[in-house]
């Protein structure tokens, strides 16, 4: 049942047989789960027949954000991604690794007429982006630096990633993003998005770090 209800949020809508071939799942089981989750609200179906967010995943999924570890996150995050559009004039996002992806929970888009658009829930693979290496980043040493993780064409073909991990108590739990247009983001550009991304890493890291010491 959960495996429908995330194929069915990741991909937006889905009918029965789309859900039921992406979860390798008969499709006498998969209309058996859809009733269950339609019933309790967490999935709607429309008029075409296609399942779709229904207003309980909403509201679980809004309750999520704003209370426990990811609300501090975004807390203590978000005038750092503000700050990174003002400095880099492209949009910032804060993810969070979920398995072997990585899941943006916040973003700031870029005010520019031509910039890179994302949106929270949004997934993307670990293996071989920027914000994956970042997700998968060691502790850092007593002092130290992160270091800035870019990447081109990896989710798509002419946008750039330039990303550094947050770390918590126990090592990195979120990376901070700055995604844009390959052309745009190259030498001084691209400096100056790394050195922001850097000190906004190493500002959330040190304030999501206080709040968490301070709750154990």
């Amino acid at each position: 049942m959960l495996a429908l209800l995330d194929t069915v949020v990741t991909n937006g809508e889905l009918s029965l047989t789309a859900a039921a071939a992406r979860t390798d799942m008969p499709a006498s089981t998969a209309l058996r789960h859809l009733r269950v989750l339609t019933d309790r609200g967490y999935l709607v179906r429309g008029r075409s027949w296609l399942y779709s967010v229904g207003p309980a995943f909403v509201r679980t999924a809004l309750a999520s954000l704003q209370s426990g570890p990811y609300a501090r996150l975004r807390a203590a995050a978000q005038p750092e991604l503000e700050g990174l559009v003002e400095a880099t004039e492209e949009s910032a996002y804060l993810a969070v690794r979920d398995g072997d992806s990585a899941v943006y929970i916040a973003t700031v888009e870029s005010r520019r007429a031509i910039r890179h658009v994302g949106w929270v829930g949004r997934s993307v693979p670990i293996d071989g982006t920027a914000v994956g290496a970042a997700l998968l980043a060691a502790p850092l040493a007593r002092d130290a630096r992160p270091v800035p993780l870019i990447n081109t064409g990896a989710i798509e073909s002419d946008v750039t990633a330039v990303c550094a991990p947050i770390h918590g108590l126990g090592g990195a739990v979120a990376a901070l993003s700055v995604l844009g247009p390959a052309d745009r983001l190259v030498g001084s550009r691209l400096q100056t998005a790394s050195d922001a991304v850097t000190e906004a890493a190493v500002a959330t890291s040190a304030a999501f770090s206080s709040v968490e010491a301070a709750l154990t």
